[in-house]
């Protein structure tokens, strides 16, 4: 790995780093979902604060990772496209909250993000320097699918991504 030439490998009978900090990334995947709710029972809403795509990111980790034992690759790409919806959401919509759900079915995992707003979001033309607006554009070219329901009050942006199951 890049700049990690020279170093030595942790000692046999010690806990690596590496290790350590995933337990400690499990223990708090798993205190996401037992203080702020599990999205795939039911929609878990968090405040609408920049603080909350983190909070999105470790409940999402979680969910794929070690409910549905799903890939790692295929759980950091959906990591990353719940991190730009939940953006989206908190940048563009003015809401207080917005609601995060996760299904599973068939060869399929569904990832929804609902806000209050009816303001649909736009897929813009991505040029190599932009340093904003690829959310929707990385949407679109890691997930199979996705879409915006209009709601009464509101809209769900959501993506799905096929799965193998076993």
């Amino acid at each position: 790995m890049a700049g990690l030439e020279g170093m030595e490998p942790p000692q046999r009978g010690h806990a690596s780093a590496a290790r350590l900090a995933t337990t400690a990334e499990d223990d708090f995947a798993s205190e996401a979902l037992d203080s702020i709710g599990n999205p795939t029972h039911d929609e878990v809403r968090l405040p609408s604060r920049p603080e909350s795509a983190g909070a999105a990111r470790r409940l999402t980790e979680s969910v794929l990772l070690k409910h549905w034992a799903l890939s790692p690759q295929l759980t950091e790409n959906a990591v990353l496209l719940v991190s730009e919806l939940v953006g989206n959401a908190v940048r563009h919509t003015g809401a207080r909250t917005f609601g995060l759900r996760m299904m599973r079915r068939r060869g399929w995992i569904r990832i929804e993000v609902r806000d209050p707003s009816r303001g649909l979001p736009c897929l813009m033309p991505v040029q190599e320097m932009d340093v904003s607006g690829r959310g929707l554009f990385l949407v679109n070219l890691l997930s199979d699918r996705w879409g915006v329901d209009l709601l009464p009050r509101g809209k769900t942006t959501w993506f799905e991504m096929r799965v193998m199951d076993r």
